[in-house]
């Protein structure tokens, strides 16, 4: 039979566990994903949530992170296509701080592109939202 001191201790350890997944499932941390590009990469397609509550100039409210972070392994020309819902902007920031950012406007319905060479590097992607909407997103990143 268990006593009350046994089961207070039982109870405190379950809830730790439930509190930090409770914690975890409810808050809008953003986990940025990483992919790689190499020289034979056939197209990548992602998924996401636009938005978030970080305010920026150009990209509306994005999320404190970035959405996904793209390593190119040698310079490529890529073709970057974002499809969502909302005011989408598609913001791509390099490792040195340069910005591109392209919203949609009001004939793309949601579509936004942004093809060009990129240097090997790092690069940061942020799927903002101008009206602070949260909308799923599809981002498409392809050899042009």
């Amino acid at each position: 039979m268990v006593d009350k001191g046994e089961m207070k201790a039982i109870t405190r350890w379950f809830m730790v566990p439930i509190s930090i997944a409770i914690a975890l499932s409810t808050s809008q941390v953003a986990f940025s994903q990483t992919i790689t590009l190499s020289p034979n990469s056939q197209p990548i397609q992602v998924s996401g949530t636009s938005g978030g509550e970080r305010s920026d100039s150009c990209a509306g409210h994005i999320a404190a992170a970035p959405n996904h972070v793209i390593n190119v392994t040698e310079d490529a020309d890529l073709r970057f296509v974002l499809q969502s819902q909302g005011e989408p902007v598609l913001l791509i920031r390099t490792a040195s701080g340069q910005n591109f950012c392209v919203p949609a406007d009001r004939y793309s319905k949601g579509k936004v592109e942004i093809p060009g060479r990129w240097p090997k590097g790092t690069y940061s992607i942020y799927v903002g939202d101008r009206a602070n909407g949260h909308h799923a997103y599809t981002l498409t990143i392809s050899r042009s």
